[in-house]
């Protein structure tokens, strides 16, 4: 399964998970949530995914955590906030070049649509 097809079920599944509980909940019930729905439209989910940074050469375990990596393929960076800032934007590009992964998503549970608070993210995918 390619990376637009997962990004195509990884939106229907937020705008359903953002449609049965709403606006306004902590990031980590979404995040709980949407890693089952996804998993049943069956699709691997990994959740709290420790990505370790390298500088120099030096590999330091306490780089990062993904919020979800679905199919080893796209990451999910999940917000619960009024507005998304340009720097949850940032947040999602430099996740996707130290994970090497290529196609992401920034997902604001936190909007009243789920569609408004969607932001796609690619790094050197080919459509």
């Amino acid at each position: 399964m390619n990376e637009n097809t997962i990004g195509t079920i990884v939106v229907d599944a937020a705008i359903t998970v953002h449609r049965a509980l709403g606006p306004g909940l902590l990031e980590s019930v979404y995040e709980v949530v949407l890693a089952h729905e996804l998993q049943q439209r069956g699709l691997s989910v990994e959740r709290q995914v420790v990505v370790p940074i390298v500088y120099r050469g030096i590999e330091f375990k306490e780089g990062f955590r993904a919020d979800i990596i679905v199919n080893g393929k796209v990451v999910l960076e999940l917000k619960s906030v009024e507005k998304v800032t340009p720097a949850h934007k940032k947040q999602i590009q430099t996740y996707l070049r130290l994970t090497g992964c290529k196609l992401g998503y920034l997902l604001n549970f936190g909007e009243a649509l789920m569609k408004t608070g969607i932001t796609r993210a690619v790094n050197r995918l080919e459509e």
